[in-house]
């Protein structure tokens, strides 16, 4: 795909005169080193259908391209955009030294690489005036780039994929899907977000789910507008692909640990595979044939993908890039989650609970934890 504008995005519409009054919507975008996609999803951004009632606010966290620069001319063009610093450099701190600044009765978070439908602000604001969920977002859905983002997103359509997660159902229907934590940004009441204490600043991935965790752990019901669907660029590399789920990976450990009702058991499969590939490897001679039939039963479900894949690929090599793009998946998301274990513990309670073990896990459960945010700190940059 070329780095061109989506055909439901207007580069060229020119920003609406600013309105006198407050700002209704204030728009949280995180970036750092965006300059590939920035252009055409600033140019979705100012062209929301309330964009006269819509603040951009930018926090870079120390980009090294041209992202900067973008903004700041941006920036000088049109005054509803600014600008500011994310010392920590970290996504959650960006979107709490935006969020420290915002103006508006809402706020939403938008994603430097991702493209949002013009009616995304509007529409989530209908929502949330309804009164029943605090927080309202669309589904992700892949615009691939290249071969192996389109084998993403052909391996997303699967449960393989997806791993349960409603957040990548796609379409343009009315209906609503009800989330766990399993979110894909949002939108919500600014006194919302800083009533529950904004983001945790030590989940560098993973922020917005354990944000989640925290509505859900007070009985909130988290909603997806189909209609909402945002198309984000996914990495297009098998390595890029093993690094970013294994990072999902080790910080779902420590958002099970605070918030054990946030465990699937899905979230397990990944890192019994990792072990079971290990043991058909390295184990006594007893333990490796089971475990070597298992590792074969789980490439032949894989090649199953491929063909179920076939009819929908673009091209060919997409289909047979399927099994390699779903094992990048379960394996890195499966090191990362043992990865996490080693460094924040096993999740006990949360393991306890997916067991149907609710009585031991209630037990195991630990008790409220403070919010890491020191970027909503005004003394902070």
């Amino acid at each position: 795909m070329s780095s061109r504008v989506p055909p439901n995005v207007s580069a060229s519409r020119p920003p609406p005169p600013p309105s006198s009054s407050r700002p209704l919507i204030s728009v949280l975008v995180p970036v750092r080193n965006e300059e590939r996609w920035l252009p055409q999803t600033l140019a979705a951004m100012r062209a929301q259908d309330a964009a006269d009632q819509v603040e951009l606010l930018f926090a870079d966290g120390g980009s090294t391209d041209r992202t900067r620069a973008i903004l700041d001319e941006a920036a000088g063009e049109d005054q509803r955009i600014r600008v500011f610093d994310n010392s920590r450099r970290v996504t959650p701190s960006g979107l709490n030294v935006a969020l420290r600044h915002a103006r508006g009765d809402y706020v939403a978070r938008m994603d430097a690489h991702t493209f949002y439908p013009p009616d995304y602000l509007t529409r989530a604001v209908e929502r949330l005036e309804r009164g029943d969920s605090p927080w309202v977002s669309g589904p992700v859905i892949p615009q691939p780039i290249g071969r192996v983002s389109r084998a993403l997103a052909l391996a997303l359509e699967s449960p393989m994929g997806h791993g349960g997660a409603r957040k990548w159902a796609g379409g343009v229907a009315d209906d609503e899907i009800e989330l766990d934590t399993g979110v894909f940004g949002g939108v919500w009441l600014r006194e919302t977000v800083l009533a529950y204490g904004g983001w945790d600043e030590g989940w560098a991935q993973n922020q917005d789910a354990e944000m989640a965790g925290r509505f859900l752990g007070k009985g909130e019901k988290l909603v997806c507008l189909p209609a909402l669907g945002a198309r984000y660029v996914p990495r297009d590399t098998l390595r890029g692909l093993w690094r970013q789920y294994g990072n999902y990976g080790f910080y779902r450990v420590a958002t099970a640990r605070r918030h054990p009702h946030s465990m699937r058991r899905s979230h397990v499969l990944p890192p019994a595979l990792v072990l079971t590939v290990a043991t058909a490897v390295a184990a006594p001679r007893r333990l490796r044939r089971p475990a070597q039939a298992a590792v074969c039963l789980y490439a032949a479900l894989l090649v199953s993908e491929a063909g179920r894949s076939w009819r929908r690929a673009e091209r060919p090599g997409d289909a047979l890039t399927v099994p390699f793009v779903l094992a990048a998946l379960h394996l890195g998301n499966g090191v990362g989650v043992l990865r996490g274990v080693a460094r924040f513990g096993v999740p006990v309670a949360a393991v306890a609970r997916v067991a149907g073990l609710g009585g031991v896990a209630a037990r195991l459960a630990p008790p409220p934890a403070d919010v890491y945010a020191p970027s909503l700190d005004a003394r902070c940059g």
